[in-house]
């Protein structure tokens, strides 16, 4: 795990991020970099065309923007939720 997969992670703020001393978010040691798909909150379906990227599997974005990261196996070949 690298830590530059933490960016936008609201936890990121403990990876140093901060003036409180906090050098390493509690999550980091054993987090696990795993394929997601990127589905914004206002996206409809279908998902077919969705690029797979790898997210730390303790990825939390931070603000209202409310993209979600699904695993691949929970979307169908025609683009629809299983």
């Amino acid at each position: 795990m690298n830590k530059k997969y933490c960016s936008g992670c609201a936890d990121n703020f403990y990876n140093g991020n901060n003036e409180l001393g906090v050098k390493e978010c509690w999550h980091f040691k054993e987090a696990k970099l795993i394929p997601r798909i990127m589905i914004g909150h206002w996206e409809n379906p279908p998902y077919k065309d969705k690029k797979i990227i790898k997210k730390p599997n303790c990825y939390n974005e931070r603000g209202n923007n409310r993209t979600h990261y699904v695993s691949p196996d929970k979307i169908d070949s025609k683009g629809y939720w299983r």
